[in-house]
């Protein structure tokens, strides 16, 4: 009987948080999360991660115009992200509505009512975000190096659209930089660096 309730224990736990052997610490965590910024920006980022819980957590207060965030444990793959500080009421409030339960369209669904109402503000400038990604088991969870890593940039342009940029809706060869989600508040341009031979 104190084995049975011993194991319900550990199974509990186990869905609790983040596993020990899985959880990464802030000062890697910090390290991660700054490689997808410019080197020249990095040791003055603002960064946000998560605890042993799975919450997200501020790790880091930067002097900088970049904020950016960790891997998130409950994701497949490794990605880090670094974005323009103008972006921080959009993104913000996406974790908030994550952190509610609520699924990527839903979320999308809230974010554009409150873009629309002015609630939640937007860049009133094209905006920088680089993401950084590779696989799991291409990273040292100690040193928090990402072998063959990918950056690809995005640029937020509320609204902007086709007609008014020159660019396509969709790339034509790898590598072209085009705009994702034209004439919506999300409007981006997409710049995905073609794989090498």
């Amino acid at each position: 009987m104190k084995n049975a309730i011993y194991s319900l224990m550990i199974l509990a736990f186990s869905f609790s948080g983040i596993a020990q052997e899985e959880f990464i610490y802030e000062e890697t965590q910090i390290k991660m999360a700054s490689m997808a910024a410019p080197e020249e920006d990095r040791d003055a980022v603002t960064v946000y991660g998560y605890d042993k819980n799975g919450k997200v957590v501020l790790l880091k207060e930067g002097t900088n115009n970049l904020v950016c965030i960790a891997d998130d444990p409950g994701m497949n793959g490794i990605s880090v992200s670094c974005y323009n500080k103008k972006l921080e009421p959009f993104m913000s409030r996406g974790r908030e509505l994550k952190a509610e339960g609520k699924d990527m369209m839903e979320t999308r669904a809230v974010r554009k009512q409150e873009v629309e109402s002015g609630k939640l503000k937007m860049p009133d400038a094209p905006s920088m975000t680089y993401i950084l990604s590779g696989k799991e088991e291409n990273l040292n969870r100690e040193t928090g190096e990402l072998k063959d890593a990918k950056l690809r940039y995005v640029i937020y342009m509320p609204y902007a659209t086709t007609e008014e940029t020159g660019l396509p809706d969709k790339p034509h060869t790898p590598g072209m930089p085009w705009l994702m989600d034209p004439g919506t508040h999300r409007a981006h341009i997409m710049i995905t660096p073609a794989d090498k031979n």
